[in-house]
């Protein structure tokens, strides 16, 4: 019996377009999805757009458009890239749908049921950027949000808040029980050490606000963007609406997010769920942020890398391959196209598609045909499997470029290309067969190019096409 599989990414903001720090994420998902259908495990790929927030609401005022005509307008931009880049997402969910407004407000009432929900005073500070409330150890020397530069609001406001405080030890039990559950392991110590020193109660509602969804309490306020967020990980597979496939795909098998959106994700959702009743997700890996040639990403530094634009230099494939090999995914890194230029031309013109022209060649020479191939992913290395199990994104590709190079050696050591045809022709199949076996471990990774290497190697006769990856 087939396994099943559900992936998440952070649902983002549509204040800006996608830069290349949400394709770092998403494209992490889609190589997890991509591994797991191929496997043959029954596999649902959630992304989409977090609509509510009031950074939208912002923006749109500034562009003198109506709020959800511009999170409309936005969240179709974004839409479109991700279809552009070949994302093979099974849902893009909007929060401002129907369905997750539904969903929103069957688990408000749940929490509510089970006495989490109280009202109190919010006193203090909230950014805007972070859509997140900030005491004064979350800030700079100079009382600025680290990550956006600014000086958060003071609020002074009537508000609903979330029992945070009484999940303090269930959630640390659960840590302590369940080892695997926030990733890579360091990540884990570090929520560890949040809850126990800082476990507060936060507000769930806001005044003064006309963008969101109402809350049920108090019309006039909305729900806190954060609360109504996470919640589309269980809109997304049919929580309030379809029982069946929630029942079939929930709890999640990973969430993918960022280091930044770890308190929301590894603290206020498994407490909300715990609260509702509802299984935890089985697993929240927490990657690292990158740099661009050594600064921080930001609009104000004018330094985003829209991943669109490189597609005009680089096939989309050389991005997912230097995103996944040259960054150690749950890591800090640093992007430069300096070092992509060049690890195209070194790994993927030099090194994988050398080696496939040099077989191609000698194969079309001696008009080699080969048996079909089914390229069945669970015929390859048992290291191989463990790498994409555990998020070693960056393993798995440095396996697959020592076999590329190993099998490289194996061509110029042998002097094949000296050799007559009949040979030539057992040898040449031998070497295809390890060839195959490496077009096999790129599918997950570099999508585009298995395709062309399966068609081309997968059976028949075998004839030398156009460089995979031209020199720059």
């Amino acid at each position: 019996m087939n396994k099943r599989f559900y992936v998440t990414t952070p649902i983002y903001y549509v204040n800006d377009t996608p830069h290349i720090g949400h394709t770092y994420s998403t494209v992490a998902a889609d190589i997890l999805a991509r591994y797991h259908r191929l496997m043959g495990d029954e596999t649902f790929f959630l992304i989409g757009t977090d609509e509510n927030a009031k950074k939208n609401e912002e923006t749109a005022l500034k562009l003198n458009e109506d709020t959800l005509a511009y999170v409309t307008r936005m969240s179709q931009t974004w839409k479109e890239t991700w279809d552009k880049l070949g994302i093979t997402y099974d849902r893009f969910i909007r929060t401002t749908e129907e369905d997750h407004l539904e969903a929103v407000l069957k688990f408000f009432d749940l929490v509510q049921k089970n006495d989490d929900i109280y009202e109190g005073e919010y006193k203090g500070l909230y950014c805007v950027g972070c859509e997140d409330f900030k005491t004064e150890r979350d800030l700079t020397a100079e009382g600025l949000c680290p990550l956006h530069n600014r000086k958060p609001d003071e609020v002074t406001e009537k508000n609903y808040f979330f029992r945070l405080s009484k999940y303090k030890e269930p959630l640390l039990k659960y840590f302590e029980e369940n080892l695997e559950f926030i990733q890579p392991e360091f990540r884990q110590q570090e929520i560890i050490k949040l809850v126990t020193d800082y476990c507060e109660d936060f507000s769930i509602s806001r005044q003064n606000q006309n963008w969101g969804i109402p809350f049920p309490l108090d019309p006039s306020q909305r729900i806190y963007v954060w609360f109504d967020a996470l919640i589309n990980y269980l809109t997304g597979v049919g929580y309030s609406k379809d029982e069946e496939r929630f029942g079939k795909f929930w709890p999640a098998d990973v969430q993918i997010v960022g280091k930044d959106i770890m308190k929301f994700h590894c603290i206020y959702w498994p407490a909300m769920l715990l609260s509702a009743g509802l299984p935890l997700p089985k697993k929240i890996y927490a990657h690292g942020f990158f740099t661009i040639n050594g600064e921080k990403i930001g609009k104000s530094l004018g330094n985003t890398i829209d991943p669109l634009k490189l597609l005009e230099e680089y096939p989309f494939d050389a991005i997912r391959y230097y995103l996944f090999s040259e960054l150690n995914f749950g890591s800090d890194g640093d992007f430069s196209e300096d070092r992509l230029k060049e690890m195209y031309n070194a790994k993927l013109a030099n090194g994988l598609g050398n080696l496939c022209a040099r077989i191609a060649k000698l194969a079309e020479r001696c008009e080699l045909d080969l048996p079909t191939n089914d390229f069945n992913l669970q015929d390859v290395s048992a290291s191989y499997h463990e790498s994409l199990t555990e998020l070693k994104f960056h393993g798995a590709l440095e396996l697959i470029w020592s076999q590329i190079a190993n099998l490289d050696k194996k061509i110029s050591d042998g002097k094949i290309w000296e050799l007559s045809d009949p040979d030539l022709k057992p040898i040449l199949t031998e070497l295809i067969s390890e060839l195959q076996i490496i077009i096999n471990e790129l599918q997950p990774f570099l999508p585009e190019t298995a395709e062309k290497l399966i068609k081309q190697f997968g059976g028949g006769k075998v004839v030398a096409l156009a460089p995979l990856f031209p020199r720059k």
